[in-house]
């Protein structure tokens, strides 16, 4: 295994500059790229551990500021950089629950956001030195849903798409990522934690992907909402390491 280092450069948007985590494995390269999505609690100590960990298996690893068109999410816990387990005490407040979904949650997930941000970097990782094959993404809890809108946004830029413990990839809205399933062109993994896509919703979401002739998995894994990041309550070491293989094998066979 290659050891990884990360840097963070600053990528220029349509809507201002975006941080950007960086994840190298050693040597020269070139190799495949991976944009990672980090969950609610953003871009912290937790989320590089993982990206460091999948650039370390040979990829150069990206992981955007999904949150960078608003304040520094510490702005909302006294300056401190919040875990996963403080944005679950988040959506116990009501207050604070309708300040983070409608100044952080809800813009990082806008397909018109996603679509600015994501391909400002989609075109920095085309015009890397170090970078040869096909892009991969993968995404936790509110990433998850990230990565999935990412590629029915982008089609055939992106080679694999990974999901795990994702949130509400199935609702009722119309902007809801399965109702827009069957555009996607990558092949698709999917990896739900108890609880979150039930029997219904896997129905709804496999019958778009299905109409869409997408290449796709969905494996439920006996975990709690959480499971592969390890400042989560929930974080459970062999499911992460079960992603991490998952993630393996899927890169693997696409990039």
């Amino acid at each position: 295994m290659n050891v990884a280092m990360s840097t963070h450069f600053s990528l220029a948007t349509p809507d201002g500059p975006c941080t950007v985590e960086l994840a190298t494995p050693g040597g020269t390269g070139p190799w495949p790229a991976v944009i990672v999505f980090f969950d609610a609690a953003g871009l912290r100590p937790a989320q590089t551990r993982i990206a460091e960990r999948i650039a370390s298996a040979g990829y150069v690893v990206v992981q955007p500021d999904l949150f960078h068109r608003s304040p520094p999410l510490s702005t909302l816990f006294g300056g401190r950089q919040p875990t996963l387990a403080d944005i679950r005490g988040v959506f116990a407040d009501p207050a604070m629950r309708d300040k983070f979904v409608a100044g952080y949650y809800a813009p990082a997930l806008d397909y018109g956001n996603l679509e600015r941000t994501i391909g400002a970097l989609l075109d920095h990782i085309a015009g890397r030195e170090d970078v040869r094959g096909g892009v991969g993404t993968t995404g936790y809890c509110m990433g998850g849903n990230a990565s999935v809108r990412a590629a029915t946004i982008f089609g055939s830029r992106i080679a694999a798409t990974a999901a795990f413990h994702p949130g509400m990839l199935v609702t009722d809205q119309p902007t809801s990522p399965h109702l827009r399933a069957k555009t996607i062109k990558s092949r698709v993994y999917i990896a739900p934690a108890t609880g979150d896509l039930s029997p219904e919703a896997e129905a709804k979401l496999r019958a778009e992907l299905d109409a869409g002739h997408v290449r796709y998995q969905i494996d439920h894994y006996d975990a709690q909402h959480g499971y592969a990041v390890d400042d989560s309550p929930a974080y459970d070491a062999a499911a992460a390491e079960r992603h991490y293989a998952a993630l393996t094998a899927l890169y693997r066979e696409t990039l």
